[in-house]
């Protein structure tokens, strides 16, 4: 298979997994009946707005009304429905603005009317609603603490909830006693309903824990009203058991890019859809893996491509980071370890299309990656020490970009590792 061959195999892999969880063409067949009151729809998260939509589409002789909150740049047109946009990852007062309006907006449903909460990935962010004293500025300034902490998305959702009024099921409370369905879009490892967006509308399954050991891994920037509110017994909550229906995920997402390796002759080996860690590391581990299939073709046989999917973490010590996101700096970590190997592509990114902050979903890299870098006179191990994978894959032309796909299953990796030149010729 020819370079340019490899590379748009893995392209149509990443768009596969991304169309598997397209709005437009799942959500429909997981709506509930429609009310015999209104149905008022809220929710928020990077792909609210694409949901909203399909939700317009789907009900037009239905009485719609709500409002959503999404990523700035993320709206598109809706006729029934409110698109508000927002900060993310960072939140910012139109965030709390949105999550105010919500919150009111479902607190007038009445028993006859159905709630309808789209959530999605990026939604903790998006709508954010600080528990007082807690303000927003002090809230921004612990967000910022969790996304450079290394710490993994579970425990990040621990505090994002305690520290939240509409979190942790804080909006389902305030739309009793209507009827409340929630369609989400999975983005964290385990698919865990409590961790997308923190759980507007399921229980907290962690409120009586001790988080004593996460406000010390904040360290001593941890603004006092928060450290406060994370270390005293949380109040408790009435339970309730959530109508939660999980629309697309990464999984799904997954078996997708599969059925594409398939038809192209590529045999596809799913290693999960939930791993975590820090993201250089992981590309380390899977460039063995990789070396594996081409030596021994153990676990599987070339032509083969490694998948997975889940949310890594990059850890920023004291210096301030360079450009670059998760996965673009697990495949400089990945391309280093495979130190030019003949026959191994790989693509990974974001399938939201944004990458960390900038405005790539990703990046490929194959055998002459590290070669073109150097020719570019880019040093690999300077850019990976500094966390600005982002600087040396756009030195190389190797970024992707998507755009905002509008919609946010997590992140997608494949490795393709097909038979080396001599073992072909044998």
């Amino acid at each position: 298979m020819r370079e340019e061959d490899a590379k748009d195999l893995l392209k149509r892999m990443l768009n596969a997994a991304i169309a598997a969880a397209d709005p437009a063409a799942v959500l429909a067949r997981h709506l509930p009946e429609k009310p015999t009151g209104r149905c008022i729809v809220v929710g928020a998260g990077k792909s609210a707005a694409a949901m909203a939509r399909a939700v317009e589409r789907a009900w037009p002789d239905v009485d719609l009304s709500g409002v959503v909150v999404t990523r700035y740049g993320h709206a598109i047109e809706t006729d029934r429905i409110v698109v508000r946009e927002a900060s993310h990852p960072v939140p910012d007062e139109a965030g709390q603005r949105a999550a105010a309006e919500i919150l009111q907006t479902v607190q007038k449903a009445g028993p006859d009317d159905l709630v309808l909460a789209l959530i999605s990935g990026g939604g903790s962010a998006l709508m954010t609603l600080p528990v007082p004293p807690l303000t927003l500025t002090e809230k921004m300034q612990v967000n910022r603490l969790l996304l450079a902490s290394g710490l993994t998305i579970e425990d990040m959702n621990r505090v994002r909830r305690r520290l939240s009024l509409v979190k942790g099921g804080g909006l389902a409370r305030a739309a009793a006693p209507a009827r409340l369905v929630t369609l989400a879009i999975s983005d964290v490892p385990g698919d865990d309903p409590a961790a997308i967006a923190s759980g507007p509308t399921v229980p907290d399954p962690t409120a009586g824990e001790n988080l004593a050991h996460l406000v010390a891994r904040l360290g001593p920037n941890l603004p006092e009203t928060a450290r406060d509110i994370l270390l005293r017994p949380a109040t408790p909550q009435p339970d309730f058991i959530p109508d939660y229906r999980m629309i697309a995920t990464p999984q799904m997402s997954l078996e997708a890019a599969a059925g594409v390796a398939r038809a192209a002759g590529v045999t596809p080996l799913l290693l999960g859809d939930a791993l975590e860690g820090e993201a250089a590391q992981l590309g380390i581990a899977m460039a063995g893996i990789a070396r594996s299939v081409a030596a021994h073709g153990t676990p599987v046989r070339a032509p083969a491509v490694l998948l997975s999917g889940g949310e890594t973490t990059v850890t920023i010590g004291e210096t301030k980071p360079g450009r670059g996101g998760r996965n673009t700096e697990f495949l400089l970590a990945l391309a280093m370890a495979l130190n030019g190997h003949p026959g191994i592509h790989a693509l990974a990114a974001d399938t939201d299309g944004i990458d960390g902050t900038e405005d790539a979903a990703g990046a490929l890299i194959g055998p002459d990656t590290l070669a073109k870098a150097h020719n570019a006179g880019l040093n690999p191990r300077d850019y990976l020490d500094d966390h600005d994978s982002y600087s040396l894959f756009d030195g190389v032309g190797a970024l992707i970009r998507t755009g905002p796909t509008l919609t946010n299953v997590n992140d997608f990796r494949a490795v393709l590792v097909l038979c080396p030149p001599e073992r072909t010729a044998r």
